[in-house]
This record gives C-alpha cells, structure tokens and sequence, in this order.
C-alpha cells in the first residue's frame, strides 16, 4: 500500500499513515499494530507470535502462538476456544461450559456440579452433584450408579440390581424375581 505519512517517535516506535486510512504502528521489540481504514478493526502482531484482533463488533480474536491455541471472546460474553488437537471449549456467560473433544465427545459442564457426556456411539452419561451417574446406551439400556447400588434397565423392562456388598437381583417382565449373593449363589428365585 502507498504511504502517506510516517512518523519516527524518540522511543523507536515509528508510525505508518496509508492512503487508503489504515494506521500501522511498528514498536522497537517486534511487536506492530495495524488500525484498519474503518478504526474499529485493530489487529495487533506480537513479537512472540501471538496475534489479537478486536473487530467492529467488539468481538476478540487472540491466537496464542507457542500453544497453537485460539481464543475468542463475543461482545455477549461467550468464549470460545479452540485448541490445536482439535478440542473446543465454549464458556457461556451463565457459567456453563461446553466441550468438544477431538473424537467428537461432548461434555457439558451446568452451573448446578451438574455434567453431561454425549459420545460418538450416541451414549450418553449424566453425573448428578451427589456423584449419581445415568448412563443411556444406544441399544436402550440404561444404567443408574449411586453410592448404595448400580442398575441396569434392559428395554425388555428386565431390571437387574447389583448392591455395593455384591448381592444381585433381577426382576423379570414376568414378575419372576432372582436373588444371588456375592458369590453368584441363588438364594431365592420366584419361578412362575
């Protein structure tokens, strides 16, 4: 681009006016900065690699360099970051979190200590503030795991407890019920 003005400063910084109204400040570290013709497009080139530009809509872009990572913030308050494996967080206003892993897993992260997990096969895991966890298989099970027992939910309505001292029970569709203990022995079973 054709320049119109330039300024040298005592502290080394020299400045670039162009004709077409851009501004570009060259400081003596590396560091320069670019003002676009509209000023409001500001794009600053660190001496390190990094880059951050601010956008007419106030919208953020910082690249860190040495991390490959790129960081954006919106003038409603969302960030969102992008790292170089792939992985991208979102960070809500409200608090809550969003994540996308390269494998394309998602994990949402709720202001409550809620989260929830939704992986590529479609299953899905929740954990409650307790440390309660639901699992929802792609097959239709479902599993709940608390302190005092896990259950799996067949979609058949079979329903099978296994306790933290190693019982088992399993209720049938039928009404039968089988009970073993710890060590898989039946001790009762309601054949109808």
């Amino acid at each position: 681009e054709e320049i119109e003005r330039e300024t040298a400063y005592p502290d080394g910084k020299v400045e670039k006016v162009l004709k077409n109204g851009c501004h570009l400040v060259f400081f003596p570290n590396g560091t320069w900065k670019k003002v676009g013709s509209d000023g409001k497009t500001i794009t600053i080139t660190f001496f390190n690699g990094d880059v951050k530009q601010v956008m007419p809509d106030q919208t953020v872009i910082y690249y860190y360099a040495d991390a490959k990572t790129t960081h954006t913030t919106y003038s409603d308050g969302l960030e969102v970051l992008q790292f170089s494996n792939g992985q991208i967080e979102k960070h809500y206003p409200d608090g809550k979190k969003e994540i996308t892993f390269p494998d394309q897993t998602i994990k949402n992260l709720f202001t409550d200590g809620q989260e929830e997990s939704i992986f590529p096969d479609g299953t899905i895991v929740r954990v409650q503030r307790d440390g309660s966890k639901t699992i929802e298989f792609n097959n239709g099970q479902r599993e709940l795991h608390t302190s005092q027992f896990k259950r799996r939910e067949y979609p058949d309505g079979t329903v099978k407890t296994v306790y933290m001292n190693g019982q088992q029970e399993t209720k049938y569709v039928s009404g039968r019920i089988r009970v073993k203990d710890k060590d898989g022995n039946i001790i009762m079973d309601t054949k109808l």
